[in-house]
């Protein structure tokens, strides 16, 4: 084996065995629910970020092996919490019992990008946001799930009931949890994802409606902690649909295995620093201006781009608001900062109006060799944006390439600033921070499905007053 440092060869172990291990199994019957695999934080408090590649046969004819992006936008409070493609409300939160509220989105659909023969000429069959309520009872034996979820969003109009099971195995820095679930769906459902309505029959695709029917899903996921806060996950699962479903003339046979792939960093608990009578709540203000179509991310923050747009520009003015989770990781000057922010969007009459709301986590640095004279920070915040309407520059780039735009995408947040109180030499403004950033939505270069498989996003230039209170 190469001579790699100690970190990168337990990496490599660790990845190998995990994979290795879950890989080597017998195929199962699961499906496209992440939650098994997403629910990974314990702490209450806790937040994380991370991503998992979801390799799987697509259930349509044709249509080959799909690959999926999942971001991984991870927190677990005492009454919130986000895991991914869902987020809610815990109703009730005990040992054995948990009951929550929440929305998820449905990573179900035709491809974007190429459709295959079997899907030419149909309507597309798009991504759903459901509200759902799910009951939890833990038990030493394992967890039952019961689950009813209805869409909101007026795409396929149905409803889905899942009833699960999962079981925890802990060893060291290892947990494996396999997991079954039944799912009930009724014939809305099934008939907008793998239905066949008369106006798109043709000879060889007739008219089908495959009704109500029952999904069965298997699974087995898995994580290995690499250290006290990076996890290295994986997962094998495959999904049997029912067999009304695969007579349907789009729908390829037999069961559909499915591989995950990824990572996540926790950044523990933020309560022990949000309990300290010196932890700081950060306030921030901001004002910025789109940049021209091509001045992408990575030209602005190597200041080869840096010009605002002329033509069509809109701006917009934001505030965020944000608690320490973590201060000096290791004994350097590194922060982890969690933020909420809430941005306008001033489109200048090129479209209604809108708001985006911001959650995200950020790292700053303020070790540089002068800031003990004029403290300077260098920060980047990762998270989730979700907008009102997805913003001018982003909707009328895609609309000249025929793609449709997102509303959530997401977002990373640059930034560069120093001290004003040490710049005017007047020490009670020393926290008092004036900068610039970079307010970026993107859709990872159109990979997930999460983010609607957007290539793209938008870039605002903006300047910033933040002061810690």
């Amino acid at each position: 084996m190469m001579n790699l440092p100690f970190p990168s060869r337990r990496l490599l172990v660790g990845a190998t065995l995990l994979l290795g291990g879950l890989c080597a199994l017998p195929p199962a019957l699961a499906g496209g629910n992440t939650e098994p695999l997403t629910d990974i934080l314990s702490t209450p408090g806790s937040a994380g970020l991370g991503f998992v590649t979801r390799i799987e046969r697509s259930p349509y004819k044709d249509a080959g092996t799909r690959y999926d992006l999942l971001p991984l936008y991870l927190y677990e409070g005492e009454r919130l919490f986000l895991h991914a493609n869902r987020g809610g409300v815990k109703l009730l939160n005990g040992t054995e019992q948990r009951l929550d509220l929440f929305v998820e989105q449905r990573l179900e659909g035709f491809p974007t990008e190429r459709l295959p023969a079997s899907l030419a000429g149909m309507s597309p069959r798009d991504s759903a946001i459901d509200l759902g309520l799910a009951y939890r009872w833990r038990q030493p034996w394992g967890t039952l799930q019961a689950e009813l979820v209805h869409d909101i969003g007026n795409t396929y109009k149905g409803n889905e009931f899942r009833l699960g099971y999962t079981y925890d195995w802990r060893s060291g820095p290892w947990m494996l949890r396999p997991n079954i679930t039944v799912s009930v769906r009724d014939a809305k459902l099934n008939n907008y994802y793998y239905g066949v309505q008369a106006s798109e029959a043709t000879a060889g695709r007739p008219a089908y409606a495959p009704g109500a029917g029952i999904q069965t899903s298997v699974g087995l996921y898995g994580s290995y902690d690499l250290t006290q806060r990076w996890r290295l996950l994986a997962g094998v699962s495959a999904t049997m649909l029912d067999s009304k479903t695969k007579d349907s003339p789009i729908v390829q046979k037999g069961v559909l295995p499915a591989v995950y792939l990824g990572a996540a960093y926790d950044f523990g608990g933020h309560k022990r620093e949000w309990a300290e009578d010196s932890s700081p709540t950060y306030f921030k203000l901001l004002y910025g201006k789109s940049t021209e179509d091509g001045c992408h991310l990575a030209k602005i923050i190597t200041a080869q781009c840096l010009s605002t747009a002329k033509t069509n520009a809109t701006s917009i003015t934001g505030i965020q608001v944000g608690k320490p989770f973590l201060n000096n990781v290791n004994g350097w000057p590194l922060d982890f900062i969690g933020y909420v922010g809430l941005t306008h969007h001033n489109e200048r009459g090129l479209q209604a109006n809108g708001v985006q709301l911001d959650l995200f986590m950020k790292a700053v640095y303020s070790g540089f060799p002068w800031s003990d004279r004029v403290k300077t920070r260098l920060g980047l915040g990762v998270g989730v944006s979700m907008a009102q309407r997805a913003p001018y520059i982003e909707s009328s780039s895609l609309a000249a390439n025929g793609k449709s735009a997102s509303r959530m995408l997401n977002y990373l947040d640059p930034t560069i600033d120093v001290s004003l109180g040490d710049l005017i030499g007047y020490r009670p403004l020393k926290e008092t921070y004036i900068g610039f950033g970079v307010s970026h939505r993107s859709g990872i270069f159109g990979s997930s499905r999460l983010l609607g498989n957007v290539n793209g996003g938008s870039n605002y230039i903006y300047t910033y007053v933040e002061s810690a209170l």
